[in-house]
């Protein structure tokens, strides 16, 4: 790790696949060039805002050298009231590995010793328990940073390498690491970041990114199913209307749907039709604009990514300056704006399962997909968990930072809510990808139900690779929760798009 920030992979890499962190020479010069600066201040009997003074509403309080220590480890006790559920164990990490991503930088006046402490946490696997509730996304994620913290004193508690819950000081001394005693400044500067909500943004554009080429290819699973005309997806359509994620989603479709028999029989005789429904046609309209936001969102995360977010900074030339840089503003927006997006992905999607199993619009496909209409119920109820996911989508979609409430003797009156934005979205993520699952399962069902007709090679390939998951095709009712789940396992570990990539080549 150097000074000038870090990658979306790299955090992934650290948060998921328990990655070694290790701090470069440039970062550990950085570090003992502003920590010489805090300790110039701290010698002054000048007051300097978070290096000899309180903090937030009682920052008029010069404070003595003799109390700054106890002032650094207050801060930190007094911050960690988080309440409620634990946070994943990769939020915390990521979290962890932003926090120290700006230590890093050299702009927040902490020692080596304390950065190097932090990295030895995240090596040995030991991840403190941070709460759900507690962070308000302005003056940064204080509570979870504070609990992550707490850790790095010895105290608190902490899950080891096995899984297990333990008291953080029995956890460490285990690992051979010695609990940091903070100095000025360092206190503050290990909580006063937007890195919660960072690395679940970084995390959510990634799982989102898979989500939305499989919707693609679920929503050209289900045109098919339906007969539906791919001529819709002409590239040169969506060349007039540019945006960019249209045309990969349309490009996407057109891909899945190459050399299918059952596309050329969206003209009945007995029924011509001139357009599909909207759910079906305009697909890569609604899955492009989803891609366009997350787009937006991911350039506001690689801005983030290289910032240092810390309040007061320490600059190039020595001032030691207060800022609102830990405001979470920025990225509380864009979570909230892909919660949007993903509500409305998941909303076109239930639209096109329920076409499937309508009988007096699927064109002659059997109601609900059953085997036995009457005395098999089909995916009937399948559709109705599919709804229940989506209705709580919307809910999930209402703006968290349009919200805000004042804190700190209304010396902090506006705050972001990034955190709270942050962790629905989590939620929302997690449904989004149950509902693209039952669509491909009612989608691969409708298509096996056309008999005689072919489908395209892609689609057999997702198909094939669906049964060998364990996600069955047609037949008399079953216990269908089983199905459901395998769906679910299928598309989110990116088996899906795994499956028809070979015969396609590589999606957007």
């Amino acid at each position: 790790m150097g000074t000038s920030g870090t990658t979306a992979e790299d955090v992934i890499a650290v948060a998921r696949g328990n990655a070694r962190v290790e701090l470069s020479a440039e970062a550990q010069d950085a570090l003992a060039r502003a920590r010489e600066i805090v300790d110039a201040l701290a010698a002054k009997p000048e007051p300097v805002y978070g290096v000899s003074t309180g903090f937030g509403a009682l920052a008029s309080r010069h404070i003595s050298p003799e109390l700054r220590a106890q002032l650094q480890r207050n801060i930190v006790r007094s911050h960690a009231a988080g309440m409620g559920p634990r946070v994943e164990r990769e939020v915390v990490r990521a979290l962890m590995f932003l926090r120290l991503k700006t230590v890093a930088s050299g702009h927040t006046g902490v020692r080596p010793s304390v950065a190097q402490t932090m990295a030895d946490v995240l090596n040995a696997g030991i991840t403190p328990v941070v709460h759900e509730y507690g962070s308000l996304g302005c003056s940064g994620d204080l509570a979870p940073l504070s609990h992550c913290a707490l850790a790095l004193m010895g105290e608190g508690d902490a899950e080891g390498p096995d899984g297990t819950v333990r008291p953080a000081g029995e956890l460490l001394a285990e690992a051979g690491i010695t609990p940091v005693e903070l100095r000025e400044k360092e206190g503050l500067a290990l909580l006063n970041g937007t890195d919660g909500m960072l690395g679940m943004l970084v995390m959510a554009l990634a799982d989102l990114g898979r989500l939305y080429t499989s919707a693609d290819i679920t929503a050209a699973l289900t045109l098919e199913a339906l007969l539906g005309t791919e001529k819709v997806l002409q590239p040169e359509l969506h060349a007039i209307r540019p945006h960019p994620g249209q045309g990969a989603s349309a490009a996407n479709m057109a891909a899945v749907l190459k050399d299918s028999g059952l596309v050329r029989h969206y003209q009945e005789e007995t029924a011509p039709r001139v357009q599909d429904a909207y759910s079906v046609r305009c697909a890569p309209q609604v899955a492009g604009a989803g891609r366009d936001t997350m787009a937006h969102a991911a350039l506001v995360a690689s801005r983030e990514l290289a910032a240092a977010v810390d309040n007061p900074v320490v600059l190039p030339d020595g001032r030691v300056e207060s800022n609102g840089n830990f405001h979470g503003a920025p990225v509380a927006y864009v979570l909230d704006f892909l919660a949007i997006a993903a509500a409305d992905l998941g909303s076109i999607a239930e639209r096109r399962t329920d076409r499937l199993l309508d009988k007096n619009r699927s064109h002659g496909l059997p109601p609900f997909l059953a085997d036995d209409a009457g005395v098999d119920s089909g995916l009937m109820i399948a559709q109705y968990t599919q709804a229940a996911l989506v209705s709580e989508m919307k809910r999930l979609a209402v703006p968290a930072s349009a919200d805000s409430i004042p804190s700190s003797a209304m010396q902090e009156d506006h705050v972001s809510m990034g955190w709270s934005a942050a962790r629905k979205l989590r939620t929302a993520v997690d449904n989004l990808t149950r509902i693209i699952a039952i669509e491909m399962y009612a989608a691969t069902r409708a298509i096996e139900l056309r008999h005689g007709l072919t489908p395209a090679p892609a689609s057999r390939a997702a198909i094939a690779a669906a049964r060998a998951a364990g996600v069955q095709g047609p037949g008399p009712d079953r216990f269908l929760a089983p199905d459901l789940a395998a769906a679910d396992a299928f598309v989110r570990s990116g088996g899906l798009v795994a499956a028809v990539e070979p015969v396609t080549g590589p999606l957007a």
